[in-house]
């Protein structure tokens, strides 16, 4: 590893240098080198998946029971029609329409 990787000095920051392969690479994220700590990096990014995804799951089941708990909060008391091939409502009857003459 460079001595220099990060060292901030005033050069960097001028027109010619601001773009220059030493700042950029002053703020990239590297995987270390030593094989334990990659293991143990590796596994704690894959805990913190495992506890989103985890958290994730319930907060949609909880979405899901709050909603049929809306659902059968709003239809509580009226009447629930017992054979399904019967549709209550109103209806109106019209009749055909008729062309306009010309």
């Amino acid at each position: 590893m460079s001595a220099y990787q990060f060292r901030l000095d005033s050069t960097l920051f001028n027109g010619s240098l601001f773009n220059s392969h030493r700042f950029r690479n002053a703020f990239v994220l590297r995987k270390p080198r030593h094989p334990l700590l990659r293991i143990a990096l590796g596994l704690l990014g894959l805990g913190v998946l495992l506890t989103l995804v985890f958290f994730s799951v319930f907060v949609g089941i909880a979405m899901l029971a709050v909603g049929v708990l809306a659902r059968m909060w709003k239809l509580r008391g009226k009447p629930v029609a017992r054979d399904m091939g019967i549709v209550e409502g109103e209806f109106r009857v019209i009749g055909k329409p008729v062309p306009p003459r010309a």
